[in-house]
């Protein structure tokens, strides 16, 4: 418990001084001035030649300012983190805590629904309100007007701000009672053009295009003898995305990868539905509050986000709108006047999110919902952990499964918090939508899991890629495409095969096996197998794109074959592949409580992994797999274990492997961890920008850390 509380103290930086810009006219604060919430997750940049943050130092009150050269709380708007002067066009208001805040800023806090201070936590009985002759608290609380400067213009275009009722008697969150509209097509229209990326305006279409997805093929040998047979022959499959952009990175782009044109990706439309319920109050809010604002910040201008936020019902804060400046702040103050309380109801919060994404007018090139939550659902499944198809489909809104049919394909992303969630549910949803399942065991890495996963959804390259294999000589068939949750067919004639496989992000690997059977054969010194074709989309220009391997998979067939090395790509994979299938073996005897069966089963799994060719060879995905199947093995101690932490972990590995994509799960987000599988070049520079920051000021100067991939670039054989 102390390891983990002390994660969680520097996650918050409740452990660290925050180092803020000096000016000239600023007086020091007392010492343990608190920093709010609002000034963390409004992350500002330092100027250059400002000192660098003090070295952080233990302290039991709170996040303190250094002594010197830091702004007085009372000369800084903590919501906005801009200065407060007289004569700047600003109205001011001052609380009875004597905190003062820009009017405008603490009325848009207000309207969130938020009645306490955001630096001392007080609770106010004076409420700022922009039209002091609204009586909106039936007359229970004065109302209270800032002091107005002569040349404030905005209070003339400002509306009057609606407020539910409050009663200081019953702990709800009042965001939740504001009324909605019926339909949510007041999603703000995406501007071809921002100002992020007006200057790129003459950019041509060829020149936004991304670059050509490689195909790489690998037979399980090279060669089989004329007279002999080979039943089950593997044909390794290997895809890689391009870079972002169709560009390779410049040295500069190295220095800070993030530094990339939002001209060059897809914009995205997310909706995150987020849980508020009385079990996330304390730390865990206030670490989600911060990773949100992570988010929030490294959104670009073309990127448009809507944030649900449930406990016992649930309520859209804001429509989808554009992360410009002003579209940050309004969602920095939205998601700062949170509050904890009631139930976990995660069915009507996906209703509400795929409500979001069902109602929009517009439409941006990639969509996806992030659901976290820390709980099990309390209103619609009684006991999920039973029958998990029913779980699924009384979670997860039909619109939103992959086989629907409806033509949403929209994923949802599932951050499984704690140990108290429902992981059987959260990753229940993530597989019928087409999204992954993490499990955030440690608190503190809660930014880090967010970061990662939009690394990911920032740098889609390819969508709606379908991959055709074709048997090229007349006596081969398909006996099957091993794919894990991508969707497979073969015709009936078992001459080609199918696989569906999506959106692709910049530089992600896909590996699929093809089985077939090779017959004899007497009359040719090679046999030319399969041929492969993929189908997909330009995500930025719109254009339908087919490549074609240009070498097709051949072997020998000479009279005799000696001794034939298997191919280290393949060996590779067909690992992978077994595991994954031990990984869901052992979970199905561990729950049926027979956890002596499942320990023995990744026991054997793991014993024959490493007496593979790619094994004994160092390999070092199989190094990994081996230390994953080690962890369950220890996670299926006891039923405790199990149940707190065993089986979220085990099905977080099982959506990875699945999917073949990157989840957060134990301590996957520590760079000592081993388990990186599936990581992108854009989820290892976001996760770092995240590790590196600062209270928001990520350093000038960072390294990022290379991928830990785990696939090669071996030519051929």
């Amino acid at each position: 418990m102390g390891s983990k509380w002390r994660k969680a103290k520097m996650a918050l930086g409740l452990n660290s001084c925050l180092y803020v810009p000096k000016t000239s006219d600023d007086a020091s604060p007392a010492a343990g001035t608190r920093v709010s919430d609002a000034s963390l997750l409004s992350p500002t940049n330092p100027p250059a030649d400002s000192p660098r943050p003090a070295t952080p130092a233990p302290s039991s009150s709170g996040l303190r300012l250094p002594k010197h050269g830091s702004k007085s709380s009372k000369r800084i708007c903590s919501i906005c983190l801009t200065t407060m002067k007289a004569g700047q066009g600003h109205a001011l208001f001052t609380a009875e805590c004597s905190h003062s805040f820009h009017f405008q800023c603490i009325t848009s806090n207000v309207k969130h629904g938020n009645q306490i201070c955001p630096i001392c936590r007080a609770k106010w009985k004076e409420v700022p309100f922009q039209n002091p002759a609204s009586d909106l608290f039936n007359r229970r609380s004065r109302i209270s007007r800032g002091v107005w400067p002569q040349d404030d213009g905005w209070m003339n275009v400002v509306p009057q701000i609606p407020h539910p009722r409050f009663d200081a008697n019953r702990h709800s969150a009042p965001l939740l009672q504001a009324h909605e509209p019926g339909v949510f097509d007041d999603d703000e229209l995406f501007a071809p053009q921002t100002e992020d990326t007006a200057s790129h305006e003459n950019t041509s279409t060829d020149d936004r295009s991304i670059g050509s997805i490689e195909i790489e093929t690998y037979p399980e040998v090279s060669a089989v003898a004329r007279s002999a047979s080979h039943s089950n022959f593997n044909v390794l499959l290997h895809l890689k995305a391009p870079v972002n952009g169709g560009e390779q990175r410049s040295d500069a782009d190295q220095a800070n990868p993030l530094l990339i044109s939002q001209n060059s990706r897809a914009p995205i439309d997310l909706v995150t539905v987020l849980d508020v319920s009385g079990s996330m109050a304390g730390t865990k809010l206030a670490l989600l509050k911060r990773a949100m604002g992570f988010v929030i910040q490294n959104l670009g201008p073309s990127d448009r986000l809507s944030v649900i936020a449930f406990s016992s019902t649930a309520r859209r804060l804001f429509p989808l709108r554009r992360m410009t400046n002003d579209g940050r702040q309004e969602a920095l103050q939205a998601v700062n006047a949170l509050i904890s309380n009631g139930g976990t109801n995660i069915a009507e919060g996906l209703r509400k999110g795929s409500k979001v994404m069902t109602d929009r007018k517009w439409k941006s090139p990639v969509s996806s919902i992030i659901l976290l939550s820390d709980g099990q659902d309390t209103y619609t499944v009684s006991s999920p952990r039973v029958n998990t198809h029913t779980a699924q489909q009384s979670l997860l809104p039909s619109s939103m499964r992959r086989d629907s049919g409806a033509g949403a394909n929209i994923p949802v992303h599932s951050f499984g918090f704690g140990a108290d969630h429902d992981a059987v549910s959260m990753h229940s949803i993530s597989e019928a939508s087409g999204g992954t399942f993490s499990f955030i065991e440690a608190e503190s890495v809660i930014q880090d899991a967010f970061a990662q996963c939009i690394g990911g959804l920032l740098s889609v390259v390819v969508q709606e890629l379908q991959v055709v294999v074709d048997c090229v000589h007349p006596t081969l068939y398909l006996n099957s495409i091993k794919a894990g949750n991508y969707k497979t067919n073969l015709t009936a004639d078992a001459r080609t095969g199918f696989i569906e496989v999506g959106d692709l992000y910049a530089e992600e690997e896909r590996d699929f096996l093809v089985v077939l059977d090779i017959p004899v054969e007497k009359c040719t010194n090679d046999m030319t197998l399969v041929k492969i074709k993929c189908h997909y989309t330009d995500p930025i220009t719109k254009e339908s794109v087919t490549l074609e391997e240009l070498r097709n998979v051949v072997i020998e067939r000479p009279e005799t074959t000696g001794e034939l090395s298997v191919s280290m790509e393949v060996d590779r994979q067909r690992n992978r592949l077994h595991a994954a299938e031990a990984m869901a073996e052992a979970r199905a005897a561990a729950e049926r409580s027979d956890l002596t069966a499942a320990v023995s089963v990744l026991e054997h799994c793991r014993n024959k992994l490493l007496d593979t060719v790619s094994a004994r060879a160092g390999d070092r995905l199989c190094v990994a797999l081996g230390a994953e199947l080690k962890e369950m093995q220890e996670r299926m101690a006891n039923r405790r274990v199990y149940e707190s932490s065993g089986r979220a972990y085990v099905l977080s590995g099982l959506s990875s492997h699945s999917w073949q994509r990157a989840t957060a799960r134990g301590d996957s987000m520590d760079s000592t961890s081993l388990v990186h599988a599936y990581q992108t070049p854009s989820m290892v520079d976001m996760v770092t920008r995240s590790q590196t920051m600062f209270f928001g000021n990520p350093s000038s100067q960072f390294t990022a850390r290379p991928a830990r991939s785990f696939s090669t670039q071996p030519q051929p054989r």
